[in-house]
């Protein structure tokens, strides 16, 4: 399928390729899920659900109108598995290295939708960089695995392992689908929020899982000489820090007054690291402070890194323009990392990016709320969380009606191919326009 695609060179561009992965791969699992093989009662489920359940996944978000432990049997919860690795590893990685096992020689337009896939700076190494990536994943999650079995095995028995893979598959995919359900439906890891072993662990597969694989490869070339590390694994180690320090802090001295240090500390920390599109959480969200659930929500949106498990509009597009207002009111020319200078294209990419994340988000809110008679903030917390596909809820997904839901796997699809994607796909046949229109100035600001 996947070379039959790539073959039709004049007729498919890259983004359309992975656009129709992504679409295949999420319409065969709603087929799955839609079994009755696929429930605990043994009853087909409707298609919406299963659709909205198989888009949940692919596009690693972790919204469910079912809890995952109690309504989905063994075979839905590896199929829900399955398809969580698959997004989270990228349909043409994933494909592309099925292909590869089997012997095949990669083409050259192959080679270049893996690039766009997996957001490369170049066809070369390619392959090798598709490599490394499949066995560092399947060597990450074995290991957060082996971590959190003795934990799980001590509360669930046997039953621990099968748990302990999930989780650590959805953890670092940044997927935030849970097994919790048992003890309490919808739970997620609140029976955990004081046990360091499994905080610990999910929080360092959600951030290694969201850095990106490129920047894991600096990590392997380069080891601790940073400064031969690209401009953009600098910029997305730094303001991942940022991002993951400075909301802790927030959390730590404003909310959760009522736990004992550790598990503040505790709470403070993976408040701030799963909103970067990971979907678990170890506190009651609606307890928090509205103050707290627009920094949330705020996270929600940026996301993780590009080429990573994470969705979201990404570190280094926040990143880029906010350079970009430093160089406005120092009144320089051009935007600048590093004593790298930023091309204009880059912010103009970014700027746009930012704009439709946001219109979707309040558009979408706007819509639900209207509709549902939910709260504004309720339901801006939800689009938040599909758009950046995280997953983290107020508690309202399982209730809302179907034109609701549409709009939420919408978003949730918009979030994980990426807004760029969906433009270059839709304006792949555009022609460029030769002649320039005349200047004229206009006032901003």
């Amino acid at each position: 399928m996947y070379e039959y695609i790539c073959s039709r060179k004049k007729r498919l561009t890259s983004s359309q390729i992975i656009i129709f992965g992504f679409s295949g791969v999420i319409l065969l699992g709603a087929v799955f899920l839609m079994l009755p093989i696929s429930n605990r009662a043994g009853m087909t489920t409707s298609f919406l659900d299963a659709l909205f359940t198989s888009t949940s996944a692919v596009c690693v978000t972790g919204l469910v109108l079912h809890d995952t432990a109690t309504y989905w049997s063994t075979f839905g919860q590896v199929v829900i598995m399955l398809l969580i690795q698959i997004g989270g590893m990228g349909v043409i990685t994933v494909a592309a290295s099925f292909a590869m096992i089997s012997g095949k020689k990669i083409s050259l337009m192959q080679r270049s939708t893996m690039q766009e896939a997996i957001s490369a700076p170049k066809v070369g190494g390619i392959v090798r960089l598709t490599n490394f990536i499949v066995k560092m994943t399947l060597l990450i999650e074995v290991s957060g695995a082996v971590v959190m079995a003795p934990v799980f095995c001590r509360d669930f028995g046997i039953k621990g392992l099968w748990m302990a893979l999930f989780h650590s598959v959805s953890a670092f995919c940044n997927a935030g689908f849970d097994l919790m359900g048992t003890k309490a439906v919808f739970s997620s890891l609140t029976g955990y929020a004081a046990n360091p072993v499994i905080n610990l662990t999910i929080m360092s597969l959600i951030v290694v899982g969201g850095i990106g694989f490129l920047t894991w490869d600096d990590i392997r070339t380069n080891r601790l000489h940073l400064h031969k590390y690209r401009m953009q694994s600098k910029v997305i180690l730094c303001t991942t820090v940022i991002l993951l320090v400075v909301p802790a802090i927030y959390f730590f001295f404003c909310e959760f007054a009522d736990l004992g240090l550790s598990e503040r500390i505790l709470a403070s920390f993976f408040q701030s690291v799963t909103p970067r599109t990971a979907g678990f959480n170890t506190v009651d969200l609606t307890a928090m402070h509205e103050a707290g659930q627009y920094i949330i929500i705020m996270l929600m949106l940026i996301g993780g890194s590009p080429g990573s498990t994470a969705g979201g509009m990404k570190t280094t597009t926040i990143a880029v323009l906010f350079a970009a207002s430093i160089a406005t009111f120092c009144k320089k020319e051009h935007t600048h990392f590093f004593g790298r200078r930023i091309g204009d294209d880059v912010v103009k990419n970014a700027a746009t990016i930012l704009l439709m994340y946001l219109i979707l988000f309040f558009f979408g809110g706007l819509v639900i709320s209207m509709v549902e008679g939910l709260p504004m903030l309720t339901c801006l917390f939800e689009t938040a969380s599909a758009v950046g596909t995280v997953g983290l809820s107020m508690g309202v997904t399982p209730s809302l009606g179907i034109l609701s839901r549409i709009i939420l796997i919408l978003l949730m699809f918009f979030g994980r191919v990426g807004g760029l994607t969906l433009i270059f796909a839709a304006l792949s046949s555009t022609k460029k326009r030769v002649a320039k229109l005349p200047k004229e100035k206009i006032t901003v600001g």
